[in-house]
């Protein structure tokens, strides 16, 4: 163990729409903690999005709440889950090791030893960002249970989307199609292998979709291409927001579920042997593969965050993995 004091920088969401970067002084680690220096980070566009403006529910501010966060609901709030770093202090196995955290957007940072997980060799320090995202669409797969072969659709073809058919696909026998409005997502599924479709052209009787694109017109979708007794997966989060759902037509007929999947909870399927860790563990082993590299966006400057931050998380933009580069 070794390490004194230091001072930290730190994003916090200070009102609706505006972020703002804080001091703060973190003494020596105590036991049983490590002190990690980020390296990258990632932004969680459709979850900050709504925390940036304010958008969670009274009712959840206490599940919404992130390992690590600072403040409190609506503001001010020090949030964000995806943090790749290197530790300076700690035990000497760790010490100059290349971990993951999911910690709030910070330059320098403690926690606990068993929050941090250390990434593989030959899982770059860049795509290891993505650990969450790929830790939410592995739950997604779990959720499903079991992942069925034949047409699978994915409508919404941002990251969590992306990921969820990037693990379908390794299924034996599944054909997955990604689904969005934009038609620049066409290139996207093609580096993941993965078809696409615009929503008038998507594939019909799919005996799996999964909703992910947070847009009412996009659930209507995902209910319209699911064949007879398929599962609706909605993985969407709308905050504050009232949502229409479909439900007149064919949907009692066709026999349709419609089931939520969130991360906080290991799937059932697999909470009986699989721990919070282990899932993540599970996740960062596989970001190994290179296609990922597709989702990553040019890295932005911490210092610049409280200025990037309205466009970043803009819909109408294309952004897909934001990348944070710590100095």
């Amino acid at each position: 163990m070794s390490g004194g004091d230091a001072i930290a920088e730190a994003l916090w969401y200070v009102g609706p729409g505006r972020a703002e970067i804080r001091q703060e002084r973190l003494g020596p680690p105590a036991e049983g903690m490590v002190r990690v220096r980020a390296l990258y980070g990632a932004i969680s566009r459709g979850t900050e999005a709504l925390i940036a403006l304010g958008k969670v529910p009274a009712t959840e501010y206490q599940r919404m709440r992130a390992p690590h966060m600072g403040g409190n609901f609506p503001f001010p709030v020090k949030y964000g889950y995806s943090t790749v770093g290197q530790v300076e202090a700690g035990p000497g196995g760790l010490i100059g090791r290349t971990v993951f955290a999911l910690h709030p957007h910070q330059t320098v940072f403690d926690v606990p030893i068993d929050a941090v997980v250390p990434v593989p060799r030959d899982v770059p320090t860049a795509r290891a960002v993505i650990a969450a995202n790929m830790e939410t669409a592995l739950n997604a797969t779990w959720d499903a249970d079991p992942v069925p072969s034949g047409p699978i659709a994915v409508v919404g073809a941002g990251v969590v989307g992306a990921l969820v058919g990037f693990l379908c696909a390794r299924i034996p026998g599944a054909e997955v199609t990604l689904i969005d409005i934009n038609p620049a997502r066409e290139k996207l599924a093609r580096a993941l292998g993965l078809n696409f479709a615009a929503p008038e052209n998507a594939p019909v009787d799919c005996k799996l979709v999964v909703h992910t694109s947070a847009d009412p017109r996009g659930l209507a979708t995902a209910l319209g291409v699911a064949g007879d007794e398929a599962t609706i997966l909605e993985m969407s989060w709308y905050g504050e927001g009232t949502v229409p759902v479909p439900l007149g037509g064919a949907f009692h007929s066709r026999r349709l579920k419609i089931v939520s999947s969130q991360v906080g909870k290991v799937a059932p399927s697999r909470r009986a042997t699989t721990s919070h860790r282990q899932r993540l563990e599970q996740a960062i082993d596989l970001l190994a593969d290179a296609r990922l590299d597709a989702l990553l966006m040019p890295a932005v400057p911490f210092p610049e965050l409280p200025e990037r931050l309205p466009d970043i998380l803009n819909r109408r933009n294309d952004v897909l993995c934001q990348l944070i580069a710590y100095p």
